[in-house]
């Protein structure tokens, strides 16, 4: 058989769709959001401080939408709230391109970050659904691939595209989630998936909470999360202020950081997976975890060009090893009739996203970049204590290790 076709047919139909729609979907998303700022200033001449508020409201109310999402996904089915989310998103955007006042903003990008929270858990769990257990840890990868692809090509059009119409940007993002939704609805309703996929569990939301609640390997794991996301939320808040102040062209020399880290995600996730899935998921979390705290201690020592190329291959690395192998975890930990509420519960994690920044910007503020970044190493670091103590009550509990 053909290599790739051979490839291809390893994985579901619908998982291609997930993928491709991951890569123009993430496209549109770093198209419009990483300049939503710069167009509230200019645009709407809003104050610094209700910019930081729009912004910060998609991954606070994403916090606990995950959970929610992931409840009714293991309820009602995985197509209703996949369908019903990627349409939300695009009437969110085509909502952008017609507000005309600071709340709109702030309601609509919260909304954004709810309809986003039910769609990633809801997606990661299909994935689960309609992959072989021991293909997953491909699968994952294959996701975090796509989701880079996008990272990388969606701000240079997104740059081209605001400089001639702005609103038109967010009006093209639109469209494109509510393309992927009308061909996702087409290629469910063609695959019946013979049952999978639609997994509902008839657990109430109180007593799925419990259940959550009660797992302690989840709840270390998502704690450790957290720390972990503390760390790497500097890349794109607290690291170009300190590039910019203490060396000279340090834009520019971030701009080329972030361009390094789309390019070894792209072509070093699918390598290093292949490599990994000779460990176990937890051994590459904490390993990563050990090389992303020293990605971020090398920023802090970083005098020129070679110590930032070195610093950002460390952070890199570092999280192609971490965020696939997070997945894997998560489906390992969960209950089949649970796997939706699980993924959701995952979700949580954001809040390492939401305080990073605000820490981070606290810290450098008052203590400088050095220090700010030598402190939020350290707390990525201490990660790997509470991956200890997670993977020690899993093997309680199942009588074997992750």
């Amino acid at each position: 058989m053909n290599p790739i076709k051979s490839y291809v047919n390893q994985f579901h139909p619908i998982i291609w769709v997930l993928l491709t729609g991951t890569v123009l979907s993430r496209a549109a998303f770093f198209m419009t959001m990483p300049f939503l700022a710069i167009y509230l200033s200019r645009n709407m001449d809003m104050h610094p401080l209700l910019i930081g508020l729009t912004v910060g409201a998609s991954p606070l109310v994403a916090t606990a939408g995950g959970f929610v999402g992931g409840h009714l996904s293991d309820r009602y089915g995985r197509k209703p709230v996949l369908l019903f989310s990627l349409l939300s998103m695009s009437l969110v955007f085509f909502g952008f391109s017609m507000a005309d006042h600071p709340i709109w903003f702030i309601v609509l990008n919260a909304l954004n970050g709810l309809s986003n929270s039910f769609f990633e858990p809801t997606s990661q769990a299909l994935m689960a659904d309609l992959t072989k257990k021991e293909e997953r840890m491909k699968a994952y990868s294959l996701r975090y691939t796509a989701i880079n692809i996008g990272a990388a090509a969606g701000p240079l059009a997104g740059a081209y595209l605001a400089s001639i119409s702005a609103a038109s940007t967010f009006v093209l993002t639109g469209t494109i989630y509510l393309v992927y939704m009308l061909a996702l609805m087409v290629l469910l309703r063609k695959f019946k998936m013979e049952g999978t996929g639609e997994i509902k569990s008839n657990v109430t939301f109180r007593d799925a909470f419990s259940i959550v609640k009660r797992d302690s390997a989840l709840r270390f794991l998502i704690l450790a999360i957290i720390l972990v996301n503390i760390g790497y939320s500097q890349l794109q808040s607290t690291l170009p202020l300190h590039l910019e102040a203490h060396l000279e062209d340090g834009i520019y020399i971030f701009s080329i950081l972030l361009s390094i880290n789309a390019v070894m995600v792209v072509f070093l996730q699918m390598p290093v997976s292949s490599i990994a899935e000779r460990f176990k998921p937890m051994q590459m979390m904490v390993t990563g975890a050990l090389i992303m705290s020293l990605g971020l201690m090398g920023f802090g020592f970083a005098d020129g060009w070679m110590m930032c190329i070195v610093s950002v291959a460390f952070l890199t690395l570092g999280e192609i090893l971490i965020f696939p192998a997070n997945s894997v975890l998560i489906d390992r930990l969960a209950p089949e009739h649970l796997r939706g509420i699980y993924f959701g519960a995952g979700q949580f994690r954001k809040i390492g996203n939401f305080a990073g920044p605000v820490l981070g910007g606290f810290l450098f503020n008052e203590a400088g970049g050095p220090f700010m970044l030598w402190l939020v190493a350290g707390i990525a670091l201490t990660s790997i204590f509470f991956f200890s103590i997670g993977s020690r009550s899993f093997l309680e509990v199942k009588g074997q290790s992750v």
